[in-house]
């Protein structure tokens, strides 16, 4: 869901109540105290208050959201909500960024401050960047992924920008091209085009776009991401989070989000976990590649990945360091291929409309750039 067809009553836009308007309903300071106090209303920040019970149902993104509204509505000046309170009103995760502080743009062209869990950004807001909408000035999609890239949480950003990339919100031209209109007296903006290079409209969660900024961070090679796989006869075997075609490799992200979403109805998560092991065998089968599975725990340890690649990866020399283009013509040091029988891949069409990759086992051949291809 956008902020463009975000309905009234959606979590985001729970009612706010000022001070003022407390006192003119015949509140007392003391009693909204007494109020705060008894979980009846709940303090947003200064001068704001929602309902208590509301608060204790909204989660974390939303929360997030009414902070960035409180501190729009109490902001002394013309503003607009930015930077990482954006997102929630574009249904973009906000996970690594700090959650206590909103962000806003001024709109007077005075310098930015910071105060009371408010970060004031000063910025040349152009035509396009803002949308109106229940009365809140939201920056746009594209302005906010540029945004959130000057934060100076990289794998946050990256994270955001894939997803606002992936629900088609904004492409990588439209983020170039305001890149060049210009964010160039912006601060903090070394990491954005660094950024926007490794974003891909295929990453589909927050884990997979975590581990490409693994990958360009401990210098794995770049895989190619949503990869379907189909066996000799053209039958569609399966679908794979990431693969290394020239290296006969394939990663899985998992994670309990994932089998909570694979489970089908009267199913149990072993079912889940069942099912799944019999799609790996079966794309195993089909590919003769070898199957790494990433977890949370491994993406903190960063070591564990780069390890477990180079284990399942015999086509990679052990003594090499990242940087192996998964797009060259052979394996490094004469690399042997690991298909079984011929086979066709195509990675997911669908929100990748730049181009679509042929993989066979002894080439891969491409009409456009894989994740994180350098620009």
């Amino acid at each position: 869901m956008t902020f463009l067809t975000m309905p009234p009553d959606h979590p985001c836009l729970s009612p706010i109540r000022l001070r003022r308007q407390l006192r003119a309903d015949g509140y007392s300071d003391r009693a909204i105290r007494d109020a705060v106090r008894a979980g009846v209303l709940h303090r947003v920040r200064h001068g704001a208050y929602v309902d208590g019970d509301l608060w204790t149902s909204l989660d974390e993104q939303a929360r997030f959201a009414v902070l960035a509204r409180a501190a729009y509505a109490t902001a002394r000046t013309g503003s607009t909500i930015s930077h990482a309170s954006a997102l929630p009103f574009h249904g973009a995760p906000v996970w690594g960024f700090d959650l206590t502080e909103a962000h806003l743009t001024r709109e007077d062209h005075k310098a930015g401050r910071h105060e009371s869990g408010v970060q004031q950004h000063r910025g040349l807001i152009l035509d396009g960047d803002v949308e109106e909408l229940h009365g809140l000035r939201v920056m746009s999609a594209t302005r906010t992924a540029l945004e959130v890239t000057t934060l100076d949480r990289p794998e946050s950003a990256l994270v955001a920008v894939c997803y606002l990339l992936h629900t088609g919100q904004t492409t990588t031209d439209r983020l170039l091209a305001r890149v060049e209109r210009s964010i160039e007296m912006w601060p903090d903006t070394v990491s954005t085009r660094r950024i926007i290079r490794l974003a891909d409209p295929r990453i589909e969660s927050v884990a997979e776009a975590r581990f490409v900024h693994l990958c360009w961070l401990t210098g794995l090679p770049m895989p190619v991401p949503q990869v379907d796989i189909h066996d000799a006869s053209g039958r569609f075997v399966g679908r794979v989070d990431f693969a290394w075609p020239e290296l006969g490799v394939f990663l899985e992200v998992d994670g309990r989000e994932k089998y909570l979403r694979l489970l089908k109805d009267g199913e149990t998560s072993a079912d889940a976990v069942v099912r799944e092991k019999r799609r790996e065998d079966r794309i195993r089968a089909a590919t003769g590649w070898r199957c790494i599975r990433l977890t949370w725990a491994d993406r903190r340890r960063r070591s564990g990945p780069r390890h477990e690649f180079r284990r399942s990866s015999v086509a990679w020399p052990r003594d090499a360091g990242g940087g192996f283009d998964p797009q060259g013509s052979k394996p490094p040091h004469g690399g042997r291929s690991f298909a079984r029988q011929p086979m066709v891949l195509t990675p997911r069409g669908q929100n990748h409309p730049e181009g679509r990759e042929t993989h066979t086992p002894a080439r891969c051949t491409t009409t456009a750039p894989c994740a994180g291809s350098p620009a």
